[in-house]
């Protein structure tokens, strides 16, 4: 199986593949997300440390049975060969309704065939409130209208 673009990056294919990684996660799919990662990703995130598919897998269904009505948007910091660093802010509610704004950064490594071997997450959040929320589109897909984490001043 195949994940283009793949590596070596160029600025135009780094910014493709974190906006494919962005939808992806906007889905909320736990499934369809995991198969963009090798059958044995290695991750960090926060202090889980998935191993494989099934672990990301079982990870990303946790998270979002949490993390309710989840919008992200991610952009590119840095690229070079197989490997892609992005910034990251993603808004959601818990289940008490309070409202929380989270930032990031990820480091991303590929194997040949475009899908992620290692991805290692560095997130910090805090509550806001409903009217200090900046992602408001539908659920899903994030429009290609919609501002950016620089355009925001996030």
């Amino acid at each position: 199986m195949s994940r283009p673009p793949l590596p070596p990056f160029t600025r135009e294919t780094a910014i493709q593949k974190v906006r494919l990684a962005e939808d992806g996660w906007n889905s909320r799919d736990p499934a369809k997300v995991a198969l963009a990662y090798t059958v044995d990703t290695v991750w960090r995130n926060r202090v889980e440390f998935p191993r494989g598919r099934a672990e990301v897998e079982a990870f990303l269904t946790r998270k979002w049975n949490h993390e309710l009505e989840y919008r992200l948007i991610k952009e590119l910091w840095a690229f070079t060969g197989n490997r892609i660093a992005v910034r990251y802010a993603y808004e959601y509610h818990d289940d008490s309704g309070q409202w929380f704004r989270a930032y990031g950064n990820e480091n991303w490594e590929f194997a040949e065939d475009g899908l992620m071997e290692n991805r290692f997450s560095s997130i910090n959040e805090h509550p806001i409130t409903e009217a200090e929320r900046k992602f408001r589109w539908p659920l899903g897909r994030r429009p290609d209208d919609h501002p950016g984490l620089s355009d925001l001043g996030l």
